[in-house]
């Protein structure tokens, strides 16, 4: 066996402007050095694969080494970090093809190569653009690649610093891989952490884990080597094969959660789009749920190498999901990055969100427990989707669930909702505010009760947005009982019971008072037909937006001028019935308890009076008369 070719090294000029586009690449293409491990480690099962696939006809190439393997080793001492596979690796010909061209790789002539063979399907190529490999010069200042063809007894080195040239020659075979490539980078000075095992091993576990090949590290040149992956993707196996510890396990390196799932989501789709989706529902409200960017969680994988996990697999109601899609229709190129662009991508994001929404819809029919935890967990969130998934709005409600004035601690339905409207009821009812308790005994609500009309009590911020997008459920629309005609008087009140609304001409006089007293401060006073226990409550005109939203708008600053309310007065409480009996002449008190009741209102909704100072001054002078 010829242990050295005595050559000079031929130094050789990159057959494109590589300067230029080494610089693009290193600057522009990729926005984390990181990058390069998964990279190399792609090229390197790449390798593997394509020993596999020509061992298939030529079985001696395995020889006694027949297990695929990639072994990355660090060296912080000489600060080099060296990635070596024993896949089919190059001669000198091969090498100064596939790394002197930018933009042209052996992977992509193997693909062309193979195209049309029999066996081609079960080849699962990962990279196939040449600028990969050109990634390791963001973080070394020398890129040497020693290799040697499976069943030849010659070896070639290839060396660059990445700016024009190259060198290749000969190499000693006796320092040479047996079979295969090996890659040594000599680190730049500020890139000395990726000679940090622990470091190296967290990147490629979540960049790389789960290529087709083992991966093995050495923290150091002379150490015992450590596998850190062992090849078989979990998302690959049968559901049968997968036992809940192993999901578990990987939902919590996957999510970065040390709780439980509440619903694992395992399948592979094909048809148009070929593509295997392993996703988790988790047990506990994420820490960044609320991030103002709303961003998804879920990782793309393209046969099994991790390219982004910015794709926006599912719309941004469900970020609270985490996991994977490994696809095998996507392209690994140089615009990796910017794959989110893909028309395939596109489809696998409608088919991942249905799937997700239709396994959350089994789950509440077969375990109604463990979707209620689930909905209390994240139903803020997937009401978001009320707002902005139109073409979804049907599935969403059906998952909705509800509070409500008859519900009490128990969550309820839409469906359960419309199976007991009363007679007459045109709409469904809700009042939204920052607490449950105070919703429940808003006095909004005493007509809806007095009725048996069930109310959706809606406490997250996004329900206020959502009842007000024109959505309806089963032909019946979103009614605010704090605005415009309830409609009430449509729905019979039990027998015996005469309406609020029936009021005395005193009573009716005493009203018109309020109004002319109250003047621009309110859109009008009238007669209640929802008040049976209050005085007073503020409700927003028939057109006027919800006063809740109005409060919410206000308070962003995305409001310029409110809506004034409308205060309904009982016209059977018996305080406005003692208000109406006092004389034309003590107009004073008249215009204090017209005043006091409209603070009252607001006191009730949650206000402060519109002037404090006032208020106190005209309560002293009603107390003090009372006391006299």
């Amino acid at each position: 066996m010829t242990t050295m070719t005595e050559a000079a090294p031929q130094t050789r000029s990159f057959e494109a402007d590589v300067a230029k586009l080494l610089h693009l690449m290193v600057h522009s293409i990729y926005s984390d050095k990181d990058v390069f491990l998964r990279e190399l480690i792609s090229n390197a099962a790449d390798a593997c694969e394509k020993l596999r696939y020509e061992a298939i006809s030529q079985p001696d190439l395995l020889g006694e080494d027949s297990q695929p393997g990639i072994t990355v080793t660090l060296d912080a001492e000489g600060r080099c970090l060296t990635i070596e596979d024993n896949g089919i690796g190059m001669n000198e010909a091969e090498m100064a093809e596939a790394l002197g061209t930018i933009a042209r790789s052996g992977t992509k002539a193997f693909m062309e190569k193979i195209a049309g063979a029999k066996d081609a399907e079960g080849s699962q190529m990962i990279g196939q653009f040449g600028v990969g490999f050109y990634s390791a010069f963001m973080v070394a200042d020398r890129v040497d690649v020693t290799s040697r063809r499976g069943g030849t007894d010659t070896a070639a080195t290839w060396s660059s610093d990445g700016l024009g040239t190259y060198t290749i020659q000969p190499a000693d075979v006796a320092d040479a891989p047996a079979r295969g490539t090996r890659v040594v980078l000599h680190l730049k000075e500020d890139a000395a952490t990726y000679t940090d095992s622990f470091t190296v091993e967290r990147t490629i576990k979540t960049q790389s884990g789960h290529v087709p090949v083992p991966i093995i590290l050495k923290d150091k040149p002379d150490a015992e080597p450590k596998r850190i992956t062992d090849g078989a993707a979990l998302w690959t196996r049968s559901k049968n094969e997968v036992s809940a510890e192993d999901y578990k396990d990987f939902y919590r390196t996957v999510a970065g959660q040390f709780d439980e799932p509440a619903l694992t989501i395992h399948y592979r789709a094909e048809g148009r789009h070929e593509y295997s989706v392993l996703a988790f529902v988790p047990e506990t409200r994420p820490l960044d749920l609320f991030d103002p960017d709303r961003a998804g969680r879920m990782k793309l994988y393209v046969r099994r190498v991790f390219i982004t996990d910015e794709a926006q697999i599912l719309p941004r109601y469900l970020r609270f999901v985490r996991g994977l899609v490994d696809s095998s229709d996507l392209p690994l190129n140089v615009s990796r990055e910017m794959i989110q662009e893909s028309p395939a991508l596109a489809g696998i994001q409608k088919g991942v969100a249905n799937r997700v929404l239709s396994d959350l819809e089994k789950l509440s029919a077969s375990d109604a427990e463990r979707y209620l935890k689930i909905w209390e967990a994240f139903g803020a969130v997937l009401k978001e989707g009320l707002c902005e998934d139109y073409g979804r709005r049907e599935t969403l409600l059906g998952l909705a669930r509800f509070k409500s004035t008859v519900s009490g601690s128990q969550w309820t339905s839409l469906k359960d909702y419309v199976a007991s409207v009363k007679e007459n009821q045109t709409a469904i009812y809700y009042a939204t505010g920052p607490d449950l308790d105070r919703l429940a005994s808003s006095p909004q609500l005493e007509g809806f009760r007095a009725r048996g009309i069930e109310v959706l009590l809606l406490t997250d911020q996004v329900d206020s947005f959502w009842v007000t997008s024109g959505v309806d459920y089963e032909g019946k629309p979103f009614k605010s009982v704090t605005q415009g005609l309830a409609d009430l008087s449509l729905i019979p009140l039990p027998e015996g019971q005469e309406p609020a609304s029936t009021a005395s001409d005193a009573v009716n006089t005493f009203i018109a008072f309020v109004k002319a007293t109250l003047g621009d401060a309110v859109a009008d006073v009238c007669a209640s037909d929802r008040l049976t226990e209050s005085a007073v409550c503020l409700v927003a005109p028939e057109h006027g937006m919800d006063r809740q939203l109005e409060k919410l708008l206000a308070g962003a600053g995305r409001l310029d001028t409110a809506t004034r309310p409308v205060l309904e007065i009982n016209p059977q409480h018996a305080l406005i019935k003692k208000l109406s009996e006092v004389s034309d002449g003590e107009t004073e008190l008249r215009e204090d308890a017209a005043h006091l009741l409209f603070d009252e209102a607001r006191i009730a909704d949650g206000e402060l009076p519109i002037d404090p100072r006032a208020f106190s001054a005209r309560l002293t002078r009603v107390l003090s008369r009372g006391l006299n």
